[in-house]
Formats: C-alpha cells, sequence, structure tokens
C-alpha cells in the first residue's frame, strides 16, 4: 500500500518552515496534484510545522508519497518531544490558542487534508499525521 522511501526534514527554525512548505509543494507537484490541492496541502504542512517549532521546541517531518491502486496521496508525519498537548479535544476547536494566534491552525489543517491524527503525551511530545488524497 505505501511507498516505503520518505523524506525526513529537521524543523528547528523559521527557514525550516519554509524550506517544509517548499518541499512539500514539489511533492504535491509531482504527485500530479492540482494547484487548489497543492495550496491546501501546504497550508496544512505550513501551520503544524509552524506548531512543531512554536509549541514543540522543534522537531521533524517526515513526507511521503503514497500509492495505493490508482489513487496518489502525500502523507506528512510531524513529530516533536515538547510539552505535549494535554487537551486534543480543546486544541483542535476553532478559536482555542494558547499563543497570540487565531487558534485555526490545527482545527485549519485538519479541514484542508483528508486524513488527520494526532498523538501527544505531555511531557514527551506530539505527532501529527496529515495525509492528502489525489
Amino acid at each position: 500500500m505505501d511507498t516505503p522511501g520518505y523524506e525526513t526534514m529537521s524543523i528547528q527554525s523559521s527557514q525550516d518552515v519554509v524550506l517544509v512548505r517548499q518541499a512539500v509543494r514539489q511533492f504535491a507537484v509531482k504527485l500530479g496534484f492540482s494547484l487548489v490541492e497543492q495550496t491546501k496541502i501546504v497550508t496544512a504542512a505550513s501551520e503544524i510545522a509552524r506548531n512543531t517549532l512554536d509549541y514543540g521546541g522543534g522537531g521533524t517531518v517526515k513526507l511521503q508519497a503514497l500509492q495505493e491502486g490508482m489513487r496518489r496521496g502525500l502523507r506528512l508525519i510531524f513529530e516533536d518531544s515538547g510539552p505535549g498537548i494535554p487537551d486534543i479535544d480543546l486544541a483542535l476547536k476553532d478559536g482555542y490558542t494558547t499563543g497570540g494566534g487565531l487558534g485555526m491552525g490545527l482545527s485549519g489543517a485538519k479541514r484542508l487534508v483528508n486524513e488527520f491524527n494526532i498523538v501527544s503525551h505531555v511531557g514527551e511530545g506530539t505527532c501529527v499525521t496529515i495525509t492528502k488524497w489525489k
């Protein structure tokens, strides 16, 4: 089902967030995503990468091209070793923020992709997996 190869990128600075955006767009173009699909996955990736940096203290993202029969997709796995999210349901509510933002990052990213999964343990870190299918 999944293509075993993936690319791992570090997220330790704002410049890394820009590099993640560029890499995600390149993957999406190679997979034949429309401009709208590209924009959605890049925007979602940007939000989660920014959260990984700002709230998780930095981490990594794995980019993986998927092939399932005739269907192609892109899976992104963001991981950090930050403080974790005490209440995931609350964190996914529109308008909820622990920073100075609009509180649309996680919930907005979830709406932009086909599959969204978040696992977080307080004191251990967070893993967010998003998948966009063409």
